[in-house]
């Protein structure tokens, strides 16, 4: 199987990396555009400040690569949220494949949510095998809000979603390669799809 990490220059991709690794795949870290768009599986990674993150998108031409993808494509963190419409961070004009804009948690809560949640309303083949309200862990300021696409949920002071389908794109808010042994299954499901 030819898996793409997409490397460009927004993510902590190693950790990513080695959680396939684990799983018996080699990923490949690549920003090529036609490297890409001939993988069987492509990775979406992102961690860092949306607009900056968009940017490197824009510069590379990926902008215009990623939703044209037909190939099952995994967002996760800041990549789900670039996937969106817009995001508050940086007044940021997303890739839009999902129908949601990405706001910013408010000062009721401690800002980033940092550590492990729970996601429940599990509704996708990406979850097989994991209970409902299993933990995962975050590390986020900014959410996607709860919507029609959403195929998991969180409570961190609203209900929002952290995970997200449509079509061959899936996103997850939580780090699936940081969240212990329902992390790495995900990710096989992912593998599996």
């Amino acid at each position: 199987m030819k898996l793409i990490i997409i490397n460009y220059g927004a993510g902590n991709i190693k950790s990513i990396q080695f959680a396939f690794k684990r799983l018996g795949v080699d990923a490949i870290l690549s920003n090529n555009i036609d490297e890409i768009r001939t993988a069987d599986k492509v990775i979406f990674p992102g961690v860092g400040e949306a607009s900056t993150a968009m940017k490197m998108l824009q510069e590379s031409g990926l902008d215009k690569v990623i939703p044209t993808l037909k190939q099952p494509v995994l967002g996760i963190c800041l990549g789900m949220q670039l996937m969106c419409n817009s995001s508050e961070e940086g007044d940021t004009k997303g890739l839009g494949i999902f129908n949601v804009n990405v706001k910013k948690f408010s000062k009721v809560v401690k800002v980033p949510q940092m550590g492990w949640n729970v996601i429940y309303d599990l509704k996708s083949d990406l979850f097989t095998g994991i209970k409902e309200k299993e933990f995962m862990y975050l590390v986020h300021s900014f959410y996607a809000e709860n919507c029609e696409e959403a195929i998991a949920t969180t409570d961190y002071e609203i209900e929002y979603a952290s995970a997200l389908q449509k079509d061959n794109f899936y996103g997850v808010q939580f780090h699936p390669e940081k969240s212990g042994v329902e992390g790495s299954k995900i990710l096989e499901n992912f593998l599996n799809l």
